[in-house]
């Protein structure tokens, strides 16, 4: 039994990626077969995927690139990754519904909030490519706008880490995890999970829950969907 029944779930690019291939199809084909396993236990089930195996964004030899082309490409980058687990998914014999902040009909259903809703509660996955749908928003923005837009009991947020630290683990050994923290909180203490604008966003519109936990096993997410306690719980 879930103890959510709709939740946005937050990928990475980066958990899709081999390491010198934009895509691990094992990877790939192991985040559908657990989505696959979500949906089996009646969870309502949204994605927003990242584009960081593809773009990076101004970094490196693109620092000096306008921002606003920079930020256009992250976003066409998260279709392509919508678009490759939506087939994924659909493989695993899931209906899954790719929906885009920015219009480009061949391609996947312009964002509708009731749309998408709708297909929610009739059992579709919906990926939701495009973030916001403007530069200067990070993926992060987008989460906090679609999960409010679908009014989801919780995020989870698939990390490459096990919750949220007092500071960056890898960086600093005397860094504590924090169990239990509210978005105002982790706003004031500048905590990275997510950036201001989405903390804030998360705060105003009281999201019920954002959980932080590792993805370094899959199959934790299935743990944390039947209560398992792991990682952070961020809340109002």
């Amino acid at each position: 039994m879930a103890v959510y029944h709709r939740v946005l779930l937050k990928l990475s690019g980066e958990a899709l990626k081999a390491d010198h291939d934009l895509f691990d199809f094992d990877k790939v084909n192991g985040v559908a077969k657990i989505i696959r396993r979500m949906h089996d236990m009646g969870v309502e089930i949204g994605i927003v995927i990242g584009a960081g195996n593809i773009w990076r964004g101004r970094q490196g030899p693109s620092a000096n690139m306008d921002a606003v082309t920079a930020d256009q490409m992250g976003m066409l980058g998260t279709v392509i990754n919508c678009l490759c687990v939506a087939d994924a998914l659909r493989r695993e014999g899931l209906d899954a519904v790719v929906q885009s902040a920015v219009d480009m009909n061949r391609f996947a259903e312009p964002f509708n909030a009731m749309a998408a809703r709708r297909h929610l509660k009739e059992g579709r996955v919906v990926l939701f490519a495009c973030g916001t749908g403007n530069p200067f928003f990070s993926t992060d923005s987008g989460v906090a706008l679609r999960a409010i837009e679908m009014q989801v009991d919780a995020v989870l947020m698939a990390k490459n880490i096990d919750g949220v630290y007092t500071a960056d683990p890898l960086k600093d050994p005397s860094a504590t995890l924090i169990r239990d923290i509210t978005y105002t909180e982790a706003l004031a203490r500048g905590l990275k999970v997510m950036d201001a604008s989405a903390f804030a966003l998360c705060a105003e519109n009281r999201v019920p829950m954002v959980r932080v936990f590792g993805l370094d096993d899959p199959e934790n997410l299935i743990r944390v969907l039947e209560g398992d306690p792991m990682g952070t719980f961020v809340h109002p």
